[in-house]
């Protein structure tokens, strides 16, 4: 199969539209990465993404859909609450989990009762969704495990020959993947965090909870991004708490290429230590944006990459933190 990348173009959705509703699958760009789209009503396409990127069975799927659509036609019931999130933060970074009408594919949602719908804001991706008309359910667009995609060459990277087209919207301003609340409750739960915080959550609806999985009573999640080791580069990839533990890990490498990934408030630091600095920034959205963009360069620049764990902790850097913490492994250095 031959893989395409092409702008956003009326033509370009013309083809992607006879493509979903043939049963293939496409890449579209969102606000925070890109995504392996395939028609939420379709068994088979839903099964092909699964397929393609290596997913496992039990990781369930996002349906996106455009600002007009009647969600009626997928969710069962629509809490008042989740009516105020929705004034408040969609088209976003924001996904909610409802109770579904079971309309779509069995597979979306792996046998739940819930659908995780999600409304982006990014304008191409509004356009491709428009052009459908239903919902499409989008996982991020990389193989399973590998650091998520910001722009279509990411995309490429992982897909070459296995997708038949890539929509170019792009490099993706958020970074990090939706935050997704379920809002099947009394109150608002936080399943994975994201740009929209807990607390963004809490001071329009009142409350909000935040989900730590039962993993040792076999629990069944509704989010994605919750259970699986994600986000990794194809290098060793060591995280740690403070520069010290950095540096003495540093000292420990025996010829290899070593790269340090670290805000910028630390990253003199290893200006002169022999290894590559890769700097996220200053602010907690250039972290957000620039995260999954460096983790694919160490991959390549590098066979040990050194990540410090940001000093701030809360707000946006809670998605940031556990995104890096998925795809990193915690030592703890012995001095």
């Amino acid at each position: 199969m031959k893989t395409t990348i092409k702008t956003i173009t009326p033509e370009s959705l013309a083809e992607a539209k006879n493509l979903i509703f043939g049963g293939e699958v496409v890449a579209m760009p969102t606000e925070t990465v890109y995504g392996l789209g395939g028609n939420a009503f379709d068994d088979c396409a839903v099964q092909r993404i699964f397929a393609v990127k290596g997913r496992p069975a039990d990781n369930p799927l996002i349906a996106h859909v455009h600002t007009g659509y009647d969600l009626s036609k997928i969710i069962d019931y629509d809490p008042p609450y989740a009516k105020k999130l929705r004034e408040a933060f969609l088209p976003g970074p924001l996904t909610l989990v409802y109770p579904s009408t079971n309309k779509v594919s069995g597979y979306v949602s792996c046998g739940l009762d819930t659908l995780a719908v999600r409304v982006p804001s990014h304008t191409g991706a509004q356009a491709f969704l428009r052009a459908v008309d239903i919902p499409i359910v989008a996982p991020s667009a990389n193989l399973s495990k590998h650091v998520s995609p910001t722009s279509a060459e990411h995309v490429y990277e992982d897909f070459n020959g296995k997708i038949p087209l890539i929509l170019d919207g792009g490099v993706c301003e958020g970074g990090i993947e939706s935050t997704v609340c379920d809002v099947t409750g009394e109150i608002p739960v936080v399943l994975r965090p994201g740009l929209i915080t807990a607390e963004m959550i809490a001071a329009v609806v009142g409350d909000c909870g935040e989900y730590a999985p039962n993993l040792t009573v076999g629990e069944k999640v509704k989010s994605p991004g919750v259970l699986y080791k994600h986000y990794s580069p194809r290098c060793k990839t060591l995280l740690f708490e403070n520069v010290t533990d950095g540096l003495t890990a540093i000292r420990k490498t025996n010829g290899e290429r070593v790269a340090v990934l670290c805000e910028d408030e630390i990253a003199e630091v290893f200006a002169n230590a022999g290894v590559t600095v890769l700097n996220l920034g200053k602010t907690e959205r250039e972290m957000a944006a620039r995260l999954y963009e460096l983790l694919r360069e160490a991959e390549k620049l590098c066979d040990v990459l050194i990540t410090i764990e940001p000093k701030k902790k809360d707000g946006v850097m809670v998605g940031v933190l556990n995104r890096l913490r998925k795809a990193c492994t915690s030592v703890d250095i012995k001095h």
